[in-house]
């Protein structure tokens, strides 16, 4: 009778998950930047923000309040990884050629796992740069998410971001997050922004640290629970450089009035594009 109730609790869970994971929006048209000039300037440990089209996506956005619903870790090439023990735990995870570029995810129905960088060729993406992470820290940081591969994903997480960022007079109390219990949260688990956190805080790497200044007007960081971090924190936190890599090289100050402008055409976003003749007359 037990085994039975997990076969169906686990086919139920496939399928919310799948659904949950299935794209709804709409997949961007002549993206802005040129994608395999993204590709040839990464570097380890840059973090991979994602837009994200799928539901559990909208979810996620509408929870954190933010832009982007997903990140990833660049780990480079199999084949330009120093450790024979990493690389050995990389190909039991990626059957490909070692040759591909690839990314550490934590993805939902899948846990953590390894992908190519052309998952997401045809995504909005963002690249966050580690400033000044040194060698040693920066081959600890892929290190601890290569070891995490095969975690399962922490979906109770999202639950207690979503009732954290809820204002507490409107939760009931049985809601409110066991966030802060002491050694709360499955260490079996991990959700994609966790287990970046994770990894640059063993190192003491700032992200969003708490900073307090003492009575000797020295600073001292305050590291931040790292089951709070959500996507958007990479983009906002002031130790990574954010690379941006357009289609358009616009470091020649008058190359952008050389561009061709469409002047009888005005985007509405998702609505599409639209004649300026149309728009006039509604």
């Amino acid at each position: 009778m037990i085994n039975l109730i997990k076969v169906i609790h686990k086919k139920i869970s496939t399928i919310i998950t799948q659904w949950l994971m299935a794209n709804v929006g709409p997949q961007p048209q002549d993206l802005l930047y040129s994608f395999d000039l993204v590709c040839f300037n990464l570097k380890p440990c840059d973090v991979i923000l994602v837009d994200g089209r799928s539901r559990v996506s909208q979810v996620i956005k509408t929870i954190t309040q933010s832009h982007w619903s997903h990140a990833a870790l660049y780990i480079g090439r199999i084949q330009d990884i120093q450790s024979s023990e990493l690389k050995e735990k990389l190909q039991l995870f990626f059957k490909g050629p070692q040759d591909v570029p690839l990314l550490i995810e934590s993805q939902m129905g899948s846990g953590v796992i390894v992908v190519p960088v052309d998952k997401y060729r045809y995504e909005n993406i963002r690249v966050c740069r580690p400033t000044g992470l040194n060698k040693i820290d920066n081959a600890q940081v892929l290190k601890f998410c290569v070891q995490k591969l095969g975690l399962t994903y922490d979906i109770r997480q999202i639950l207690d971001l979503a009732r954290f960022m809820f204002p507490w007079d409107y939760m009931p109390k049985q809601w409110r997050t066991s966030l802060f219990e002491h050694n709360a949260g499955d260490p079996t688990k991990a959700t994609c922004s966790r287990l970046i956190a994770d990894a640059f805080t063993s190192v003491r790497y700032p992200i969003l640290p708490e900073i307090i200044i003492d009575y000797n007007n020295e600073i001292e960081l305050v590291p931040r629970n790292t089951r709070l971090f959500t996507p958007n924190d990479f983009d906002d936190s002031p130790f990574f450089d954010i690379l941006k890599f357009p289609r358009f090289d616009l470091a020649d100050a008058s190359l952008y009035q050389k561009l061709k402008w469409r002047d009888d055409y005005v985007s509405n976003d998702r609505a599409g594009i639209q004649a300026r003749e149309e728009i006039a007359a509604t």
